[in-house]
């Protein structure tokens, strides 16, 4: 087990607040439907684990995705229907932080969920830019 319970496992959590900076030239290429249907969403977050295997949905009214994975194992993740690109990524722990690393067209491209007390936050990353999004129990 995680030193943060893995993010407090089975626990499901409603958008609370997303904070998204104007988008760098870089990845003005994302479809435009795309970006601004995610700019209306309010998804939630359901993350399960056992041991270093660990399942992220995030589900919303326009589409869900899950990721599932084993810490610290390369995989080739499919965006299908998020950004529609594939990409190398690694997820470990750093500390109390689950960090991911996403290695593709776009460079600096990951996330960091970290929980603090009942809030889950997640920071998103790529070509310098940073989307900030607290979940809160529900």
């Amino acid at each position: 087990m995680s030193p943060n319970q893995s993010m407090r496992n089975g626990a499901r959590r409603e958008l609370l607040e997303c904070v998204l900076p104007r988008l760098p030239v870089k990845l003005s290429d994302v479809n435009v439907a795309i970006r601004k249907i995610a700019t209306l969403l309010k998804p939630d977050k359901d993350i399960s684990h056992d041991g270093d295997h660990i399942v992220i949905k995030t589900l919303s009214t326009f589409k869900n995705y899950n990721m599932d994975f084993h810490v610290g194992k390369e995989f080739e993740e499919d965006l299908s229907g998020v950004d529609d690109r594939k990409c190398m990524t690694t997820i470990s722990w750093e500390g109390d932080n689950l960090v991911c690393v996403q290695k593709g067209e776009k460079e600096g491209r990951g996330w960091t969920h970290w929980v603090e007390g009942d809030e889950l936050h997640l920071e998103l990353r790529a070509c310098g830019a940073v989307c900030k999004q607290v979940f809160k129990k529900t």
